[in-house]
């Protein structure tokens, strides 16, 4: 006899569904679901934030025998401090104290299962009856998701394309107000391939310091066109949590090796609870792999500059096409060359097209019929555009980018 499911107490969780839908990988599998297996072509993914998987992109020898040599060792299985191994933490410090005039200390410095942890560090510490979060717009969804399922206000603040996609100020100083617990500034920008100048960050702080608002960055340090200024620079001011990883740097997003970094010279976060939160929040999450966290001293000691300036001048190669030939297709129009990151976003002009309702169409019909997988902008927040990831092999992109000139051409009004 079947049981019938309403004498049990539990039940799945709809605000979950919801969440996971907005990701990336929700809007990701979708698309990939549409591919047309009896198409001989290849998969092209270019809505992925991955290049691991390329030969262009291997990580350095050095990061692999940091990893080896600790898990051989024999002296790394056990549970770590809830904080992290204090040589890890005083490695990341030291790292990241090259540009800082207020240095940092290794008690500053919070080990995370990857940035994504750090992300839901940081919401749940922030989070409070009424409070709300100041996110971009275009921006990285996952902020969104877990904004949303702690029951945190998000108000989006935009970038505007017209002018490089520096922030609108003016909109910051309208939506914040006395709940506003944090604005989020992503540098260099995902989706958007942006790097802030020293300018434009000092900009912004003069807001947030008239606000009185936090400053939360997830940091990803790899520009290539513009100098990369860290926020901690001029985080004299107002407090800043900074949000980092080896994920994109090293490109070994698999090894889940995050960090949440407090720049508080003033105090203001100690002094508000904000600092004492965050550690006994690690009391009741998961930790990073051991191993992963000894082995940091080592790669940040042993990573020679030539491998990032490899990695720099691949990316660069990359975005230098991605921007050129996204100029052939006219119903695609990319407002900045990408000077960062590993993505760029191409607005969609719908009216030169057929039989294309909205960008999340274009992406679906595109999977199907070209076997090329991008990602909407619906899913940055910015609907009838695109993320176009451009960190894959430089031959691969131009067949990726060939098939979607093939695919726009194909879909294009008759004159």
């Amino acid at each position: 006899m079947e049981i019938e499911a309403k004498r049990w107490g539990f039940r799945g969780k709809q605000e979950l569904n919801a969440a996971s839908a907005s990701t990336v990988r929700g809007y990701l599998n979708q698309i990939i679901a549409r591919i047309n297996k009896d198409n001989s072509s290849s998969v092209i993914r270019l809505g992925h934030g991955d290049p691991s998987h390329f030969p262009s992109f291997k990580t350095t020898p050095a990061a692999e025998d940091a990893i080896v040599d600790a898990l051989r060792s024999a002296k790394h299985n056990c549970y770590a401090p809830s904080a992290g191994v204090l040589p890890a933490r005083r490695a990341i410090a030291d790292y990241l104290n090259r540009d800082l005039p207020c240095k940092l200390s290794p008690d500053d410095v919070y080990l995370t299962s990857g940035c994504n942890q750090a992300i839901e560090v940081a919401r749940n510490v922030l989070s409070r009856p009424g409070a709300n979060i100041l996110l971009p717009r275009p921006g990285f969804p996952y902020y969104e998701s877990c904004s949303a399922y702690n029951h945190l206000e998000v108000r989006h603040y935009d970038l505007l394309p017209e002018k490089g996609w520096e922030v609108d100020l003016d909109a910051v100083e309208t939506i914040a107000d006395e709940n506003t617990v944090a604005l989020v500034i992503i540098n260099p920008g995902n989706p958007c391939g942006n790097v802030f100048s020293y300018e434009q960050l000092h900009k912004m702080l003069i807001s947030i310091f008239l606000l009185n608002l936090r400053l939360q960055r997830q940091q990803e340090s790899l520009g290539f066109c513009t100098r990369y200024v860290p926020m901690r620079v001029l985080g004299s001011t107002v407090p800043v949590l900074t949000l980092g990883s080896i994920s994109k740097r090293w490109i070994v997003p698999g090894w889940r090796l995050g960090w949440i970094v407090t720049s508080d010279p003033n105090s203001i976060l100690k002094k508000s609870g904000v600092i004492d939160s965050i550690a006994e929040f690690f009391n009741v999450s998961s930790d990073p792999a051991t191993f992963i966290q000894a082995a940091i001293p080592q790669i940040l000691e042993k990573t020679k500059e030539d491998f990032f300036s490899k990695i720099i001048s691949t990316l660069r190669k990359c975005a230098d096409i991605c921007y050129n030939r996204i100029e052939e297709i006219p119903s695609l129009t990319c407002p900045k060359k990408p000077e960062g990151s590993m993505s760029v976003m191409v607005k969609l002009n719908l009216s030169m097209l057929e039989d294309i309702n909205d960008d999340m169409d274009f992406c679906l019909k595109l999977a199907e019929e070209e076997s090329v997988v991008v990602l909407p902008g619906m899913a940055m927040g910015l609907k009838n555009w695109l993320r176009i990831t451009f960190a894959i092999e430089p031959s691969l992109l131009q067949e990726g980018l060939g098939r979607i000139k093939g695919f726009c051409q194909r879909h294009a009004k008759k004159q």
